[in-house]
């Protein structure tokens, strides 16, 4: 959801017209995204933009001023598909009590939730909704079929991060949707339309180059916060992608590769320009280590290394520290 979507939001409920919310706004309804899930889709997004009032306009502000501090924040969505059972919901055996009461209300519910747990809603949530509503910001939400007659999804306020797939060979090709599906934006860069094409990097971003190389790189700019993976087939505009991503000073550039070729590499970029630190701050092999071979296998190693590289470049070693207590390592 980007700020002119939430304007138009404030606008329309300081007027006293419906807000409109679609699912380009909020993927989470989306019809892909909510295919076998009879509770979410669409319409459950329809009858949330239905129940807003002037009452949330507040949560929308709150919404606003998250996005123009850069917080990591999201707008959470209570969706009721029975409200007898949404209300009458009990504890179960295993997991932490909440009290006696069910949801606060039968009634669906937009809501502000950061990572600070700080909650921005129009109506007063109960203590079971609480804990569900702070698990939005695991986005989307972990325990949201938890309880009977009632789901829950979120969607950021913040960027994500976008992943420069530099070469289109087998393991980017399986990393894509990978990376996609984990929350990050992904371009993929070639020069061959063989390799670079719908058929196999159908949702992501495409670039193809010209000149049969990868001289046009030169001409792209990426921003500090992206990452890259070097992953060219055989290798061979591996040196022009090392060049390239170190220059954009990106916070993270990996390669792939064994030793004896990585040196070449290296040799190629010194000789072209390349420090020894910006060498240096190059993850080789990039991936975590856990034996993996196969593309399909190496791109689960890359994805994993990028999860982990996103958490310590977001979260403060604070968060991180207390996020590991809470799960017992």
């Amino acid at each position: 959801m980007n700020r002119e979507d939430i304007l138009n939001i404030i606008s329309a409920l300081e007027e006293g017209r419906l807000a409109v919310l679609t699912t380009d706004m909020v993927p989470a309804f989306a019809v892909d995204a909510t295919k076998g899930n009879e509770h979410m889709g669409p319409e459950a997004l329809q009858a949330i933009a239905d129940s807003l009032t002037a009452a949330d306009i507040d949560t929308f502000k709150r919404a606003l001023r998250a996005m123009d501090e850069g917080d990591l924040a999201w707008l959470g969505f209570k969706v009721v598909y029975d409200p007898a059972k949404a209300t009458a919901n009990v504890d179960n055996e295993v997991t932490k009590k909440y009290g006696e009461q069910g949801s606060a209300d039968g009634q669906p519910l937009v809501f502000f939730c950061n990572d600070a747990k700080e909650i921005v809603s129009s109506r007063e949530p109960s203590p079971r909704d609480i804990f569900q509503m702070k698990d939005v910001t695991r986005g989307p939400s972990m325990h949201n079929e938890q309880f009977e007659g009632l789901t829950w999804a979120s969607v950021a306020l913040f960027d994500k991060v976008r992943v420069w797939l530099l070469g289109a060979s087998d393991v980017a090709c399986e990393l894509a949707p990978l990376l996609q599906h984990v929350g990050f934006d992904v371009t993929a860069v070639d020069y061959d339309s063989a390799y670079l094409n719908e058929e196999r990097f159908p949702t992501c971003e495409r670039i193809l180059l010209g000149g049969g190389n990868f001289d046009e790189l030169t001409d792209i700019q990426a921003s500090p916060q992206d990452y890259a993976c070097v992953l060219t087939r055989g290798h061979m505009f591996d040196p022009e992608s090392c060049l390239w991503a170190t220059s954009q000073h990106l916070h993270y550039v990996g390669m792939m590769g064994c030793a004896g070729k990585n040196g070449t590499v290296h040799d190629l970029c010194i000789a072209r320009g390349m420090t020894e630190a910006q060498w240096d701050s190059i993850v080789r092999p990039i991936g975590l280590k856990f034996g993996a071979k196969t593309p399909a296998e190496l791109a689960i190693a890359i994805a994993a290394q990028l999860i982990d590289v996103r958490y310590h470049q977001r979260y403060s070693q604070e968060a991180r520290d207390k996020h590991e207590a809470s799960l017992g390592r």
